[in-house]
């Protein structure tokens, strides 16, 4: 009996606001163009082996996100480290580790620091004085997005190799751009509210199932429960006025009234789902361009790693996860994801020589996987994985406001403060239905998904 709200999208950002609306009182329907949920999150089985279309992680901070696992009964399905540890491996010498100790930030981290093998002795010196500048930088501060993160590093004497070797392995994977060129303004977010000022943030944390079971699944199920009507195979041609001044959401021949509708959809989409010129500074969106993620999938005969996830230095491998309980193998092989971040050398490479690269690099940092074969293999690609969170990009990403009355925008491309991440997509869902919901005259809750902190720019 609550005002309709209508939301435009079933990724991590349309799953959170439909929650949202619905747990605060409106009747929700959400459409989706493609026949599942997950958005960016899914995954297939090929030859009886589970693949996620890639490896996707978040942190102990990344309190939204686990607040949406917990909201839809998924938190039994992915693991959270009890402290952060992070092995790196390099060719030819020992693995160096990144992990924390018990002490209180930034204290947690300096024994691994003092310690990290793939620096030398000054150059470890120079990495726990830069981070206490950067500990200091304010991530709000809209100034920072005129910078690169690697010009501010350059200004405080750090040499290239110890931007490849320690400061990019953060960065790349989280920004989704190489430290040299990603914006100061998201570096800073990353390190100052993962690393520098909370010992237990940095905890990561990764799926222990398929992609598909744990968001498309889990929250198909949370929303049918709260009594979200929920559609896939339902592309939207249109959001617009009606002849009485309502809103309109025309999708797959059908209309459906509502009092506020959530956009969510990728950043490149959403002019086309509106009249010509009818969302106000919408040709900003197209410069925020996009940076790829590529995976390559190896399923090895015999274990060839003890790990659960590893980082890479001196090696085109970046980041390789065991993926071995999640793809459903039970038969001694080990299935391992190579993660490749702001992949534009490889993005338009054969399947064929990636694999091939890939598993000669993989032999180059673990002895074991010189001596058994690759069975199965698998490449993903993600062409437009994300954002590409260059300077300035910040300024170019929405508020939740669309400027259209009764119209409000989510995505990971919104202005969360967060990189392109899954945190990110939740926080804007809930601002957005946060939004919407006060538009149609109702208040979140002080509880639950909806009472999530978010930031309406």
């Amino acid at each position: 009996m609550g005002p309709r709200i209508v939301v435009v999208g079933g990724g991590l950002a349309g799953l959170s606001a439909a929650l949202s609306a619905a747990d605060s009182g409106a009747g929700v329907t959400l459409l989706e163009s493609r026949p599942r949920l997950g958005g960016a999150t899914w995954s297939f089985q090929r030859n009886g082996v589970w693949f996620d279309n890639g490896q996707h992680v978040f942190m102990r901070c990344c309190t939204a996100y686990r607040s949406f696992l917990s909201r839809i009964g998924a938190t039994g399905g992915v693991y959270l480290q009890p402290r952060l540890e992070v092995p790196v491996l390099c060719p030819g010498t020992q693995p160096g580790v990144i992990s924390r100790v018990a002490a209180p930030a930034p204290f947690h981290l300096l024994p691994s620091l003092l310690t990290y093998p793939h620096l030398s002795p000054l150059q470890r010196l120079s990495v726990l004085r830069t981070a206490s500048f950067l500990r200091r930088l304010n991530p709000d501060d809209p100034s920072l997005d005129r910078m690169s993160f690697g010009g501010w590093l350059e200004r405080r004497g750090e040499d290239s190799q110890v931007i490849d070797d320690f400061w990019n392995l953060i960065v790349l994977p989280s920004v989704n751009v190489h430290a040299r060129g990603a914006s100061l303004k998201l570096a800073a977010k990353v390190f100052v509210t993962g690393l520098l000022t909370d010992s237990k943030a940095a905890d990561i944390g990764w799926p222990r199932i398929p992609l598909a079971e744990l968001h498309a699944d889990h929250g198909r199920r949370a929303l049918e429960a709260a009594g979200v009507e929920v559609l896939t195979g339902s592309g939207v041609d249109v959001v617009r006025r009606g002849a009485d001044g309502g809103l309109e959401v025309v999708a797959g021949g059908g209309c459906w009234s509502a009092d506020a509708v959530v956009v969510a959809v990728p950043h490149e989409r959403v002019a086309s789902l509106f009249p010509p010129a009818g969302l106000p500074d919408v040709g900003r969106l197209t410069h925020l361009g996009h940076s790829p993620i590529v995976n390559i999938h190896l399923v090895y005969d015999l274990p060839v790693m003890e790990l659960p996830l590893a980082a890479a230095v001196r090696s085109d491998v970046q980041y390789v996860f065991d993926r071995t309980e999640s793809s459903g193998l039970d038969d001694g092989r080990q299935c391992l994801a190579i993660s490749l971040s702001a992949a534009d050398e490889w993005v338009g490479m054969p399947s064929s020589k990636l694999v091939a690269h890939f598993t000669s690099e993989m032999a180059r940092l673990l002895p074991a996987a010189r001596r058994t074969t690759v069975s199965e293999s698998m490449v993903t690609r993600e062409q437009t994985a994300t954002f590409l969170g260059v300077p300035g990009s910040d300024a170019l990403r929405a508020g939740v406001s669309s400027g259209i009355t009764g119209v409000f925008l989510a995505g990971a491309w919104c202005a969360t403060g967060w990189p392109a991440t899954m945190e990110g997509a939740v926080r804007s869902g809930v601002s957005a239905a946060r939004e919407a919901l006060a538009s149609c005259g109702l208040r979140a809750p002080l509880g639950g998904l909806a009472a999530i902190p978010g930031r309406s720019v």
